[in-house]
């Protein structure tokens, strides 16, 4: 037993130990200035989802700086929408005379077209980047749970958290409050239940994605098979939604919280409110396990749940050794392109970029 302990240790050091963490954006100091210079002096304001643009540029959302911000490829910081200020104002005009209420996370069509989670506005909004107008393109405003089946707009969500685009061009939304994923056909407009039953229940392994429950369905992530990827808070689980067969497969977490199991199998160890998920290109799922302050990863050719990084201890610590580095609350996970993930580290009001040596 101790022999397999050991070898489990040694392999996850291994892991771990294969990576470099860098401050990418922001100071360390909770503030909104710093724009048009460089973005590793710049105050930022809990920044949550992440991710690259079609424009080559990384654009991450404050959560409660009220603003979606954009760090060109030369390091350079500027504020794209919002006023940082609380509210739900600006539609139908630019984007940076709008307000946000807890933006959460962002994604980009096909288009090249800019969408946010507006949380406690309870709507997902558009930018579009050519205009740099804002709209509301689902949700009315109000906290609810009805629409399926007509205009997403008028449709209520209650507190939707993650976004993402499917292969087929249409918008997940994970819809946390109601305990189910939304689908908005973008080509009708139109709304509906993709998965979940309205209210908190146990997922098996090997359900059918059609009225099976969900426990908080927190983030979503697309592998290059067209799987849908699901993180769930309350569940402290990941699954895998196979599309084609119309079912669920558990891949990560017992179910309760905890930060156990670390290099070894990834169903038998426990999570801690994972916040932000995201695949990249050798099929790895990466998780910003939010409240064991770390960033963790299910190696999908061992079946092993890896600490990557973070100490299970809240902090903001230097960059280097990614295993001698506290985070705070890590809300976003984005795998780039070239193997490089990057970090919303929330409470810590950085972003941070974790490469190969």
């Amino acid at each position: 037993m101790r022999t397999l302990l050991l070898l489990a240790f040694l392999a996850h050091t291994a892991t771990a130990a294969e990576w470099n963490l860098s401050t990418f954006a922001g100071s360390g100091v909770k503030g909104g200035s710093g724009d048009g210079g460089p973005a590793t002096a710049a105050q930022i304001d809990n920044p949550f989802g992440v991710v690259r643009g079609p424009d080559g540029a990384i654009w991450f959302c404050e959560y409660t700086g009220q603003r979606i911000r954009r760090v060109a490829p030369d390091g350079t910081i500027s504020t794209i929408a919002g006023t940082g200020q609380q509210g739900y104002t600006g539609d139908g005009g630019p984007a940076l005379q709008a307000t946000f209420k807890l933006p959460h996370e962002l994604r980009f069509d096909a288009q090249g077209d800019l969408y946010i989670v507006d949380m406690t506005n309870h709507a997902v909004r558009k930018i579009d980047l050519k205009t740099k107008i804002i709209t509301t393109i689902a949700g009315n405003g109000v906290a609810g749970y009805s629409g399926d089946g007509g205009p997403a707009v008028k449709a209520q969500f209650k507190q939707p958290h993650s976004i993402q685009f499917g292969p087929e061009g249409d918008l997940y939304v994970c819809d946390i409050g109601n305990h189910v994923i939304r689908k908005i056909d973008m080509k009708t407009g139109l709304i509906s239940t993709f998965a979940g039953v309205g209210k908190a229940g146990v997922t098996p392994d090997g359900a059918p994605i059609a009225g099976t429950p969900l426990k908080g369905p927190r983030s979503l992530a697309f592998d290059q098979q067209g799987n849908l990827w699901l993180a769930t808070r309350e569940g402290n689980q990941v699954f895998k939604f196979d599309l084609k067969a119309g079912k669920i497969h558990h891949i990560a977490g017992t179910g309760k919280s905890g930060f156990t199991g670390n290099g070894g199998p990834a169903k038998e160890a426990t999570l801690s409110g994972p916040k932000g998920i995201s695949v990249d290109a050798e099929g790895n799922v990466w998780l910003a396990d939010c409240e064991s302050h770390s960033i963790r990863m299910v190696n999908m050719k061992t079946g092993n749940l890896e600490l990557i990084a973070g100490l299970n201890e809240k902090g903001d610590g230097p960059d280097g050794d990614p295993l001698q580095c506290k985070m705070a609350r890590p809300h976003g996970v984005f795998c780039d392109a070239d193997g490089t993930v990057l970090i919303g580290d929330s409470e810590s009001h950085r972003v941070r970029l974790l490469k190969k040596k």
